[in-house]
């Protein structure tokens, strides 16, 4: 019973942060957000641990899903090179920059766990970035650019990530992180390619409305799964499936039309999470 009704609470602080964003012209994931940080400080909020297995698994393929269908193949291509400067080059920057000066501020944290840390915040929020960009009216070419950038810097940040780990246990060198980052990278895109074929074959074959929206519903983890199985990147392999499924032409425009109720459902049923985490992570053992 009080798991239905904080379920219940959940999704109805959601919906009224939704309509109140939209009818003051804010941010609907900003305003989640701090509607999550206010909630952690009230007293009947019930303490509830959040498995990182459920964000990396359950919320962010969705999440990268939804964008990357809704991203145009054609413009990342001809803005390919600012993307991968920003993507790559960008966040190497920055985890480094941060690394750094975390452990300048504070030389007893060992520099590899700050180099960890710096890979954690470096990477942009793909949603948020694409939220706020098209909020203040930014030329197309520009949103194009941060949504490209936003889909793909995950894939960077956990090979540094890792390779960051490996340093603290005490062996990494750089044909490790060379190698990390081919397969992070060449076996997330094989892997979405894979995907998108074969959900693409799939639906040419598919007829029942409620099988294609299931499938639909399914091929973000599809992609994901696997892609983390084989130790590559479930990020960029979500992403490439994304960007296939939503550049199929319009000889398929039927088809994606029947799944796209699956899709309006992972992008608005996710930002829960944008209200949930911040409440979880402050309402920690020692908030209580």
């Amino acid at each position: 019973m009080e798991v239905a009704l904080g379920l219940l609470v959940l999704v109805a602080v959601v919906c009224a942060g939704s309509a109140a964003g939209r009818k003051l012209n804010v941010s609907v994931p900003l305003l989640l957000v701090l509607a999550g940080v206010a909630g952690s400080f009230l007293p009947f909020v019930p303490h509830i641990e959040l498995n990182p297995e459920l964000v990396l698994v359950g919320l962010l393929p969705p999440l990268l899903y939804a964008a990357a269908l809704r991203t145009s193949l054609f413009d990342i291509g001809s803005n390919r090179r600012a993307i991968g400067l920003l993507s790559v080059g960008y966040v190497i920057f920055g985890t480094v920059t941060v690394g750094l000066v975390v452990w300048w501020l504070f030389p007893e944290i060992p520099l590899a766990a700050a180099i960890a840390l710096g890979a954690v915040v470096a990477p942009p929020d793909a949603v948020a970035a694409t939220a706020i960009a098209r909020k203040v009216g930014m030329p197309r070419r520009i949103v194009t650019i941060l949504e490209g950038e936003s889909l793909v810097n995950d894939a960077t940040a956990l090979v540094c990530l890792r390779a960051a780990i490996a340093a603290i246990a005490g062996s990494v060198s750089a044909a490790g992180i060379a190698g990390g980052f081919l397969l992070a990278a060449g076996g997330g895109l094989l892997v979405g390619l894979a995907a998108a074929y074969v959900l693409t074959q799939l639906r040419k074959r598919i007829r029942n409305v409620a099988i294609n929206t299931s499938t639909s519903l399914m091929a973000p983890f599809v992609a994901y799964l696997p892609a983390e199985a084989m130790h590559a990147s479930g990020v960029l392999a979500v992403v490439v499936t994304g960007l296939g499924d939503g550049d199929q032409g319009a000889l398929h425009a039927q088809r994606r039309s029947t799944a796209k109720p699956a899709q309006q459902l992972e992008h608005r049923a996710v930002p829960a999470g944008e209200f949930r985490l911040p409440a979880d992570r402050a309402t920690g053992p020692d908030n209580h």
